[in-house]
């Protein structure tokens, strides 16, 4: 995917229509296109470069978007990074791939100084809005420079976003997305829809810049020219007020966004009559919560989907129409999706198995962690760590998980990175944290704790402690303090027995 040949389109085909509409502020696709030329020339001078890598830590404002654009339209790569890391998670991604720009909004509990001491990588830090910390503001470097395309080329398979997927673990993991694969996603969700996507098109993004799903709707807009409405944050009735006022076409959410919805004792008071299609990915979900939801707005055709990062999502969808809503549907053409055993062979029609995937919308590996790349790509297919099982009319369903991680509200937490957090503490002798279901977030991190010398420690203490190492989804919901945790012969932890209670 080339991005100046994207804008230039759009600024030829486009120009005065909106593209962005952010607190009260209408953007259009030529001071869109404008803005990110003039960015991306303020990071050249800052002396960014094909290949180099620019952080990027900010709210969904349209900044993120203008980042993102700039720094393709120079080859370089993009590493968002989460709002809601830590300044200790924020170093350990930051260091680990290396970024030579950091574009950030600050708030009070990072330090920018400690950012710049923490990772040596760091030559500039650009801010938005301006800080005193920073020389840079983004708003600057658009204004004092010129919106001429910066004329860089890229090549299919180098790389254009690096994806954290882990955070304050020793080994972050960083999925490699390379400048082929940004189109990916909109080509499926073409597909998906039957190319319901309309240029005069509203829709609605409150899933965050910084992941895949987030990502989709700045693509939508770049390849379909439709107008994005921009929130910060997913607020249940503000999010309805939002679909009324705008006139939204269609959506994606994560099912506890629809049930935070659906808890609302004005929903059914409003209009969704504008709805074409909406979408649900991310987690474990209740058909019947969906149907509810779609009761509501009959006239909008409902999809249920997964996919990850690393085979950027959408991967399999329902057909159009289909209202088998316990099933996550079925791959695009150009996808292949098998189930396979334990040993790695495919398994018959009905059984239960890891879920595979292969085709070129798959990730090239892990940056710089080949072991994981290797053990992640065995064979030629891209091991998801998911179980499932596909029914004899091809639909896929997900059946649970392998590898440690907890998946709330979307979000994946991996158990090992909580329980390192846990293990700081002084008064931790053992920890051990599973994933309990939870019907608002699908399912909920839990923490069995051993206190040092049976010494008193209170949930109140860890959960203070925790806040200043993990994001807030990832701390534990449920504490259980215990005196020894179990452990099989050769030593280890049994998690399967904490898990049967």
């Amino acid at each position: 995917m080339q991005i100046a040949d994207l804008l230039n389109t759009l600024l030829k085909t486009h120009a005065p229509k909106t593209a962005i509409i952010s607190k009260e502020q209408n953007i259009t696709f030529q001071q869109l296109s404008q803005d990110c030329f003039k960015l991306a020339n303020g990071l050249s001078a800052l002396g960014v470069k094909k290949g180099d890598k620019v952080a990027i830590y900010l709210l969904n404002d349209p900044e993120y978007i203008y980042s993102y654009l700039a720094v393709w339209l120079l080859g370089a790569v993009a590493v968002p990074l989460d709002y809601m890391l830590t300044e200790e998670e924020l170093i350990s991604c930051i260091s680990h791939c290396e970024a030579r720009v950091l574009i950030a909004r600050p708030k009070p509990i990072v330090s920018l100084a400690k950012i710049r001491a923490g990772c040596p990588s760091i030559k500039h830090i650009v801010t938005a809005p301006a800080h005193p910390e920073a020389v840079h503001s983004l708003a600057g470097l658009i204004k004092e420079n010129k919106a001429d395309a910066p004329g860089v080329i890229t090549q299919d398979k180098d790389c254009a976003i690096i994806f954290y997927t882990s955070g304050t673990t020793g080994k972050p993991k960083g999925v490699l997305i390379n400048y082929q694969q940004l189109d990916a996603p909109t080509r499926a969700m073409a597909y998906f829809v039957n190319n319901d996507v309309k240029k005069d098109d509203t829709t609605l993004c409150v899933v965050p810049f910084s992941h895949l799903a987030g990502l989709i709707y700045i693509q939508a807009t770049l390849v379909y020219g439709v107008a994005c409405v921009l929130a910060e944050r997913f607020m249940p009735l503000e999010f309805l007020k939002t679909v009324q006022r705008y006139k939204i076409n269609w959506f994606w959410l994560v099912p506890s966004m629809y049930y935070a919805l659906l808890q609302l004792k004005e929903f059914e008071t409003f209009d969704l009559s504008s709805l074409r299609w909406i979408v649900i990915f991310g987690a474990p979900s209740s058909p019947e919560a969906i149907h509810r939801f779609h009761n509501h707005c009959p006239g909008a055709i409902l999809y249920h989907g997964w996919g990850l990062t690393e085979t950027n999502a959408p991967t399999t969808v329902i057909p159009s129409g289909s209202q088998n809503l316990a099933s996550v549907g079925k791959p695009a053409p150009w996808v292949e999706v098998k189930i396979f055993s334990g040993e790695d062979k495919e398994i018959a029609m009905g059984d239960v198995g890891e879920i595979v995937v292969r085709g070129d919308v798959v990730t090239e590996g892990y940056y710089k962690d080949p072991e994981l790349t290797k053990q992640a790509l065995r064979g030629g297919w891209f091991h998801t760590g998911d179980l499932g099982k596909f029914d004899g009319q091809g639909y896929l369903y997900i059946v649970g998980r392998i590898k440690e991680m907890i998946k709330v509200s979307g979000e994946i937490v991996f158990e090992p990175e909580v329980e390192a957090a846990l293990y700081k503490h002084p008064k931790v002798a053992e920890a051990a944290v599973i994933g309990v279901p939870d019907k608002l977030r699908g399912e909920v991190p839990k923490a069995f704790v051993v206190s040092k010398d049976g010494g008193n420690l209170s949930e109140e203490e860890l959960r203070f402690f925790l806040r200043q190492h993990l994001s807030h989804f990832k701390i534990p919901h449920y504490f259980e303090f215990i005196p020894g945790l179990p452990k099989n012969r050769t030593g280890k932890i049994d998690k399967e027995k904490l898990r049967k209670g």
